[in-house]
């Protein structure tokens, strides 16, 4: 290592502008699962009823 190396976390004033950073304090949000539930339990109970459409017929 060179002698003039300099510690970025050393350096409070680094610090806090890497943490003001909007990456750092608005994360992204992961996106809702909730309409491919629905798609699932729709396509489920369609399943059912063709199933038991063709059993009673």
């Amino acid at each position: 290592m060179p002698e003039n190396y300099t510690d970025p976390s050393g350096n409070t004033e680094a610090f806090r502008a890497f943490t003001q950073t909007p990456e750092a304090t608005a994360p992204a949000e992961a996106p809702s699962r909730l309409p491919l539930i629905i798609g699932a339990a729709v396509v489920v109970v369609v399943v059912v009823a063709l199933v038991a459409w063709l059993a009673t017929g």
